[in-house]
């Protein structure tokens, strides 16, 4: 398969497909510590359960923005 042909098939998949196909691709560039990577994968679980379970709130983006223009005076 072509590089041109790889890339307009990745493209056509879907949101989430592609960003897996992109992270992938640019772990084979710095490999990431494994030791790292499993520390941020137990983070981002536990921030997602703490999510799920409503124990924190989610706050929606346009607020966090504007929380910091107001703050930053932007």
């Amino acid at each position: 398969m072509k590089t041109n042909e790889l890339i307009d098939e990745a493209a056509s998949l879907p949101l989430e497909e592609r960003a897996k196909v992109v992270d992938s691709l640019l772990q084979t560039f710095n490999r990431p510590d494994e030791t790292q990577a499993a520390a941020w994968l137990d983070l981002a679980q536990r921030r997602l359960a703490e999510l799920r379970s409503g124990q924190v709130k989610a706050v929606p983006g346009e607020e966090v923005f504007a929380r910091i223009r107001h703050r930053y005076g932007a």
